[in-house]
């Protein structure tokens, strides 16, 4: 006679077979080793973990963790090192002990760049033959954020407080958020601490002030592809701030972006917020918000056309961040607790029709078809499983807690054979 089984214990019989028919990938009981690979009995998407460094953590979204050839990929080791995959064979190792802090793998070379916090010094270290070096001193008290493209300028910011700016933690190196952390942001934002946007000239060492004053400066992003373009956002709670601005790296065209959907704010709790370059550096995204999150859109904006593009996305499709694919035809998402939509997603753009009728200077409106990749019902939120697709588009890159232990994922875009 067969005993019956809960749903929850018949979808972990499913998992624990499905382990067991990927060739190197099954678990030993005696051991209890996390599983290295599933195909997940939801969706029959493959998923890997790609490191076997309890603590180790893929790269914040909108952080390029990539080589320029595509081949390689950087992540942060568990003592806040820096670890290279190779995404040919999914093979890991060390490139620098920690601690340091990443700023960003290169778009020119395949070089990553790193400070020394102890030094208060900016390294490279070339993921390919893992040559490694210091490149310049950097402002006492001062942040790297970002490299530009042609790998000539860094940029980043300080507080002209004395330290003042650490009181407001809203998260940990790893992106934990903090339980409170909408009052900090609050208090920090409230403080109006004087700052300053600064460039490094990597050649030089020359420092270059670009931007003074009472705002708080944060996510520094350079364009991809233009290497005197610079994003950047006035950070605080969504709907406090006009966030999303761009500036040339000699300080000029300071400029809220034209679409920042809340420069004209019709809504209370109208939001836009964790915005990022397309691949070509020609189109900015957002995560645009009505209502506190009641009615979501990816919303862009094209600096050559100028037209703006809004598609929406479901209540239970709302993402800590999305992101784009290399070729510009998808979009990933990472799910969220709060609404019943805690998976890896992805997106299928499709544009309403529009005869222009009613003129060409309106916004463009679509929808997202998504497809669900990954369960993330045991995923702490807290922690930003922060997507991205690989260069080959093959996988979507994030991290999570579903094991216990922080690793950084990848799970595979097309389905399995083996489900």
């Amino acid at each position: 006679m067969i005993a019956k089984t809960s749903p929850s214990a018949a979808r972990a019989l499913a998992l624990s077979a499905a382990l067991t028919v990927i060739p190197g990938f099954a678990t030993r009981a005696c051991c209890q080793e996390p599983p290295k690979s599933w195909i997940d009995p939801d969706t029959g998407h493959r998923v890997i973990r790609l490191t076997d460094e309890p603590g180790s953590h893929s790269f914040y979204f909108n952080v390029n963790a990539y080589t320029p050839d595509g081949r390689k990929m950087a992540y942060t080791t568990a003592d806040d090192g820096i670890g290279v995959i190779d995404l040919t064979d999914l093979k890991s190792k060390v490139l620098v002990p920690g601690p340091v802090r990443v700023v960003s793998v290169c778009r020119k070379t395949p070089r990553v760049f790193y400070v020394k916090p102890q030094e208060n010094a900016l390294y490279f270290a070339n993921l390919d033959t893992g040559e490694n070096g210091k490149l310049v001193d950097i402002p006492k008290d001062g942040g790297i954020a970002t490299i530009n493209a042609d790998e000539t300028l860094v940029a980043g910011t300080r507080v002209l407080a004395n330290g003042t700016e650490r009181r407001f933690v809203t998260g940990d190196a790893h992106g934990v958020q903090a339980l409170d952390k909408g009052a900090m942001m609050a208090q920090r934002l409230a403080a109006r601490l004087p700052m300053e946007m600064f460039t490094v000239d990597l050649k030089t060492g020359h420092v270059n002030v670009i931007l003074s004053g009472t705002d708080w400066f944060n996510h520094l992003q350079f364009s991809p592809t233009d290497p005197t373009m610079l994003m950047y956002c006035h950070e605080g709670s969504g709907w406090r701030v006009d966030r999303i601005w761009i500036i040339r790296t000699d300080g000029t065209e300071n400029t809220m972006i034209p679409d920042e959907p809340t420069k004209n704010r019709i809504l209370e709790g109208e939001l836009a917020g964790h915005e990022w370059w397309s691949p070509d550096g020609r189109t900015i995204y957002v995560d645009l918000r009505f209502i506190r999150g009641l009615v979501g859109f990816i919303a862009s904006y094209n600096l050559d056309t100028r037209k703006h593009t809004w598609y929406h996305y479901d209540q239970n499709e709302v993402s800590v961040h999305f992101n784009l694919s290399p070729d510009g035809r998808l979009f990933c998402g990472d799910g969220g607790r709060g609404t019943g939509g805690a998976w890896i997603f992805i997106f299928h753009p499709t544009l309403l029709p529009d005869d222009q009728t009613l003129g060409t200077d309106l916004i463009q409106v679509g929808s997202f078809k998504s497809e669900k990749l990954c369960s993330m019902a045991k995923h702490n939120y807290r922690l930003e499983p922060n997507v991205s697709f690989t260069p080959d588009q093959k996988y979507i890159i994030f991290r999570s807690d579903m094991l216990g232990k922080t690793y950084p994922f990848a799970v595979e875009v097309a389905k399995s054979a083996q489900q």
